[in-house]
């Protein structure tokens, strides 16, 4: 297991693709977890991370779409399931993961829905989660503003 910035990175590349199946096909999250583990190479990659978003995010997932909600356009039932995945990967770090600064929460969120997601998603993800940092990480933006 590695705890690179790449390796967190490939996580959240895996990440999307486990939870937009969990999405579609509500399947059992251990056993989404092992077919990952079986079918990908997991050496470069945040397991740890990996797994806890993975179980968290469902098991958390009224919390962050009620984060996230009040700034959609749209019902979350709306959206397509990519941005939704995306979305609640993003609120997950944003409200849990205060080690993963709010800029790199909303970058990789947006990087994976620029590979990802529909066209123009991450232009709509990038939106909602600069809402969400806004509500959630006051103290952390009021700082970088401060130091320029």
């Amino acid at each position: 297991m590695s705890t690179l910035p790449s390796a967190r990175k490939k996580a959240r590349h895996l990440l999307v693709q486990a939870l937009y199946q969990w999405q579609l096909s509500r399947a059992d999250i251990g056993s989404i977890e092992a077919e990952f583990f079986t079918d990908n190479n997991m050496k470069k990659v945040d397991t740890a991370f990996f797994r806890e978003l993975l179980h968290q995010i469902p098991a958390q997932v009224d919390k962050l779409d009620a984060a996230f909600g009040p700034h959609l356009d749209r019902a979350s039932r709306d959206l397509d399931p990519v941005s939704r995945a995306l979305l609640r990967i993003g609120t997950y770090e944003l409200l849990f993961r205060i080690d993963v600064p709010y800029r790199v929460a909303i970058n990789e969120a947006v990087n994976l829905a620029k590979t990802f997601g529909p066209t123009d998603a991450h232009k709509y993800i990038n939106g909602i989660l600069d809402k969400v940092a806004a509500e959630t990480r006051t103290l952390e933006i009021q700082a970088a503003r401060a130091r320029g």
